[in-house]
């Protein structure tokens, strides 16, 4: 706690123990008699977007008198078109340039990711002694936060436009962290961007990100809700430590503060709830910070004192939130205030994942599921033949969550078929993992549509720092797991939903249900209402045939930036005894935008063999692939091989009859592309 360094190299229960020390970014020596010490362009937009003021500050080092100016410019796209010098006056000098119709900055799928660039030259005698530029955005961002009925909002509201943050939380991408290059950090934002996640959340037990991070976020338009680096404990408050943390926290705000896409200062990660579970004294009645320093919670003064000074101070227009999770002051699992880590899926009472959308907050910061990576990773780190099994010691020592072997198991024999070969168990736990986000994502985004209910959920988590089974959704080597396409597939721009009630199969004497209840939704980001068709069908599992006529709704205006509730029903298990799906499609126009499948659970009481699945290639180009899929009975979970250099459009599908899929294949592997689907016994070859 007393050192500030990256504080997952103590290990964490995902990465490993893995200490560095020493310099481990460029160092150089400059020499100079003036400087630009800092350029800061301050952003103000009218309500109107009509207007827009941006204030050029800059911050000069060195000896300066009075043949000093500095030359400021504003860019766009490349091309001036302001300019202003000004006679350097004491320290600082600052320029405002007015910005008619200005082109606004939006996150990806709402608008364009405009960036203009103001610049800044030191001049001596009309000679340039140093240059300084910064790329910037004209946006607003806002949290709501409302008295509403359900407790108090906690949403964000982007150029005056609430906007659903789907995304994940963020951890440092190695263990060795010189390693992530400029390059490599963009793949990752890009394979959000592919995702449909709209927001990152850097995570506070790893490090204040490396500028690259942030560009590829402002370029690629994903939102960044940034925690500072507090994770898990009670940190020292000595007075050499909080001057130590001053100049930390101000070091990375002047360098940050410019980025668009940072629109959440967060104070800490979980350190109110270590607070909780320690005993430890909040009383949050009490305003005096002094007092708070002479409790056995002194870290509070960080969080409510040191650190919203700073903000205030240098980047006073982003939102600050004295912690991750919390909400005014409650109990840190309080759902009607602030953000939660939902964990009691997994972690905590391991609730049932299909029953994760009751177990939401206002904003879900954190909640996951663990799965094993692809083969390929697992092949990466167990060397031996002989240690190539699920229960293997180097397979339990690259999983670092306390007690997975019973997590695991408790969900895995609850919900399928339970196998022992490597690639079905790895192949199972990627299944569990992808059901698990669908239920949360897709109950959570439905409850936007419920006066901003949830505002938005960033699972637990995106990426590896090594080559792991961990919550991950993505491996250490960029390769999705099936949960990063349900999730994608959640968070489509309009995406339809539908859902039976689920009955608790595990209680003592269940007993099977006489009906349950259903109903199909669509959720929609659209801005502008839209007109869509809705197809329902029930097809047999066992057989593939419909056990009854669809429903069909035709003309339905979608409500704009909310849900639309389109048939609800109720199943007779009475009368029609026989397992079988929910298929959902909806039209916009002639297209098919979005697809929705629910199934019986659980899935280990189904006969899923023998599903007559047909997959046909078809070259469109040199480098893409098209496969055509369809089957005769329902199919879950259809998992094409990630490869490197190959990149799936889709993946891990349902497929039901009469419904034939596409699934666009980019670049070309090393070896014949294989798939599998659950209650397939082994996996197939594309012909």
């Amino acid at each position: 706690m007393a050192v500030r360094k990256a504080q997952y190299h103590w290990g964490w229960d995902w990465g490993p123990v893995l200490m560095t020390a020493g310099i481990w970014r460029a160092v150089r020596l400059e020499v100079y008699s003036a400087r630009v010490a800092d350029l800061w362009p301050r952003v103000w937009l009218a309500e109107d977007h009509q207007t827009a003021e941006v204030t050029a500050v800059v911050d000069v080092d060195g000896l300066v008198d009075s043949d000093f100016t500095v030359q400021f410019t504003l860019s766009l796209k490349g091309k001036e078109i302001a300019s202003q010098d000004i006679s350097v006056s004491g320290k600082t000098s600052q320029v405002t340039f007015r910005v008619n119709l200005p082109e606004l900055w939006w996150p990806h799928g709402y608008g364009e990711q405009t960036l203009y660039e103001v610049s800044a030259s030191l001049l001596h005698s009309g000679q340039k002694v140093d240059h300084e530029s910064k790329k910037f955005g004209i946006r607003t961002a806002e949290v709501v936060q409302q008295p509403d009925k359900h407790g108090k909002s906690f949403f964000f509201r982007i150029n005056g436009r609430d906007i659903f943050c789907g995304g994940s939380c963020w951890i440092p991408a190695d263990s060795l962290l010189p390693t992530v290059s400029a390059e490599r950090y963009r793949k990752w934002i890009a394979l959000m961007v592919a995702g449909r996640q709209v927001m990152i959340r850097v995570w506070g037990g790893g490090i204040y990100e490396d500028d690259a991070f942030y560009e590829a976020c402002d370029e690629l338009g994903v939102l960044v809700w940034q925690d500072f680096m507090f994770g898990c404990g009670n940190y020292p408050t000595w007075p050499e430590m909080l001057e130590s943390v001053r100049r930390e926290t101000t070091y990375n705000l002047r360098r940050m503060r410019h980025h668009p896409s940072i629109v959440l200062y967060a104070g800490n990660n979980e350190d109110y709830q270590v607070a909780e579970s320690e005993g430890l004294t909040y009383d949050y009645e009490d305003k005096d910070p002094e007092s708070w320093l002479k409790t056995d919670f002194p870290a509070r003064y960080i969080y409510e004192k040191l650190l919203p000074e700073v903000v205030a101070e240098h980047s006073p227009t982003t939102f600050y939130h004295p912690g991750s999770p919390w909400g005014d002051g409650k109990i840190s699992s309080d759902t009607t205030v602030g953000d939660m880590h939902q964990w009691n899926v997994w972690h905590g009472t391991q609730e049932k994942y299909q029953i994760f959308d009751t177990l939401g907050g206002r904003f879900n910061s954190e909640f996951g599921m663990e799965a094993f990576p692809h083969i390929s990773t697992i092949d990466y780190f167990v060397e031996r033949p002989e240690d190539k099994f699920p229960q293997s010691h180097v397979i339990d020592f690259h999983n670092k969550a306390d007690g997975h072997e019973r997590r695991l198991a408790t969900y895995l024999v609850e919900n399928l078929r339970s196998a022992t070969d490597l690639e079905t168990y790895i192949y199972l736990t990627q299944v569990v993992q992808a059901e698990t986000m669908m239920f949360g994502y897709r109950g959570w985004r439905r409850q936007w549509g419920d006066e901003r209910h949830c505002g938005g959920a960033l699972l637990w988590q995106l990426n590896d720092c090594w080559p792991t089974i961990s919550w991950a959704i993505v491996d250490y080597f960029l390769n999705p797991k099936p949960a990063y396409y349900a999730v994608k597939r959640v968070l489509n721009p309009i995406a339809v939903a539908v859902r039976r009630e689920h009955h608790d199969w595990s209680v003592a004497h269940a007993q099977p249900p006489k009906s349950s209840r259903y109903e199909v939704w669509i959720a929609s980001n659209s801005f502008e209402p839209l007109q869509g068709r809705v197809e329902l069908r029930f097809i047999s599992i066992n057989t593939g045939d419909e056990i009854r006529s669809p429903i069909v709704r035709d003309g339905i205006t979608i409500v704009p930036n909310c849900t639309t509730d389109i048939i609800d029903g109720v199943i007779d298990h009475v009368a029609e005894p026989e397992p079988h799906v929910l298929a959902a499609r909806l039209w916009v126009g002639d297209k098919i935008v979005a697809r929705d499948v629910d199934w019986p659970q659980p899935f280990k009481y189904l006969d899923l063999s023998d599903r007559q699945l047909h997959v046909q290639p078809t070259s469109e180009h040199e480098n893409e692939e098209i496969l055509v899929v369809s089957a005769r009975k329902p199919v879950k979970c259809l998992v094409f091989e990630e490869q490197d250099g190959v990149r799936l459009e889709d993946n891990a599908v349902d497929i039901v009859p009469g419904d034939e899929q596409t699934i666009k294949v980019t670049g070309r592997g090393s070896k014949p592309l294989k798939y599998r689907y659950l209650g397939q016994e082994s996996c197939q070859i594309v012909a």
